[in-house]
């Protein structure tokens, strides 16, 4: 099983948008068209309960709340349980699947986005989950950088807020030239000659 990929589920259902059954049929890659295309209404209120959940994890692994991302996994994994089997169509094709035969679509979803973060959280703690530091995004990411560095969720959204932040920078030392310059000298009458 690649857990990664699972993990990379519950990032992708964290910044969808959710607004309607289009939407979370966006949510499924061409691998998973079967998904797109069982997925039903009633499912939209699942993935966007999910939705938040799973956000909450992210926020608490970013303020260092190890136990509070510990315990909501822990509860996500009991609400979309894990029943691994075996599946393909020759021997050629054999892949795990993470719920038993005919499980519903946010079943199968569900459970493996919740396992692969669950297995991330064990294998690199709850410090790598991450949620972009730029104000007009929000979105979350798995921080898979060497030393724990990351801030944002894609070299977009670093390079808004590096020029955003170079930009309110580059004001507020005009704004402070501005301020001097309109200051009178102490002691210095500004319309007679220095003699």
């Amino acid at each position: 099983m690649n857990f990664d990929a699972y993990a990379r589920t519950g990032v992708d259902l964290v910044n969808a948008r959710l607004d309607d059954l289009d939407d979370l049929r966006a949510l499924f890659p061409d691998e998973n068209a079967w998904m797109r295309d069982e997925v039903a209404d009633r499912d939209v209120a699942i993935f966007r309960r999910a939705q938040k959940r799973l956000r909450d994890v992210f926020e608490y692994g970013t303020s260092g709340r190890d136990a509070q991302a510990v315990t909501e996994l822990n509860a996500l994994l009991e609400a979309f349980p894990v029943q691994p089997r075996i599946s393909g169509h020759d021997s050629s094709d054999w892949h795990m699947h993470v719920t038993s035969r005919g499980a519903s679509v946010s079943a199968e979803y569900l459970a493996g986005a919740v396992w692969g973060l669950s297995v991330w959280l064990c294998e690199y703690g709850s410090a790598r989950f991450g949620v972009c530091a730029d104000e007009r995004c929000g979105n979350v990411y798995l921080d898979t950088s060497s030393n724990c560095c990351r801030r944002f969720c894609s070299e977009r959204c670093a390079t808004r807020s590096h020029v955003a932040a170079h930009r309110a920078r580059k004001r507020a030392a005009v704004g402070e030239q501005v301020t001097v310059a309109a200051q009178p000298t102490a002691g210095v009458d500004s319309l007679s000659p220095v003699s």
